[in-house]
């Protein structure tokens, strides 16, 4: 699988949430600041894409709340908390997109359905598709990226490692923190 990309192309980023910022729970749902727990060099890596990317979002499916098993109310209260943890940190994520749906409604938002990358173009009419980043820790994360145009970073974990060869897939990184330094090492090479 191939690890390298032409970052200096890309300006735009999007984020899956849980596996990627946080420690995804198995067989469960995050529904509260108690059960946040960040993944090792999450918030490093955001702050240094805070100055390397434009305009940086998350797009996270949350069938919980399609579920009944945690309110709209608590997703927000959970999205309050880990923004402010961000930002604290010297990081941003410009907007957050969720898509609350169940997977059997097959909602057009609901990755790999690319309705949360068109939300995100309306909200930033700026960005372009093809200078886009999509980094995500599911299959469905990658077809979204590819869905709509831009190129995609699997992030590798325990529960899920690294695939075999996926046309989704432009390169595989074992965390966010290792993505970043990917880039700053690119930068630093282009940029003497």
């Amino acid at each position: 699988m191939p690890s390298a990309l032409d970052f200096s192309s890309l300006k735009y980023l999007f984020l899956d949430r849980d596996g990627v910022l946080n420690r995804r729970i198995p067989d469960d749902y995050v529904r509260n600041p108690d059960q946040w727990e960040w993944l090792p060099g999450a918030l490093e890596a955001l702050s240094l894409f805070a100055g390397y990317f434009e305009i940086i979002v998350i797009v996270s499916n949350q069938q919980g709340v399609g579920k009944g098993l945690f309110s709209e109310t608590d997703l927000h209260t959970l999205t309050r908390f880990f923004l402010e943890d961000i930002r604290e940190n010297g990081g941003r994520i410009d907007k957050v997109f969720y898509c609350t749906h169940l997977k059997k409604e097959d909602c057009a938002c609901r990755k790999p359905g690319t309705g949360m990358a068109t939300l995100a173009k309306e909200a930033f009419p700026q960005i372009d598709f093809s200078a886009s980043l999509m980094t995500g820790d599911s299959l469905s994360d990658m077809q979204f990226g590819k869905n709509a145009g831009m190129k995609t970073v699997f992030i590798t974990t325990e529960r899920q490692p690294e695939p075999e060869e996926q046309p989704w897939i432009d390169a595989c990184y074992r965390s966010l923190k290792e993505l970043a330094e990917a880039m700053s090492a690119s930068d630093a090479s282009h940029n003497p």
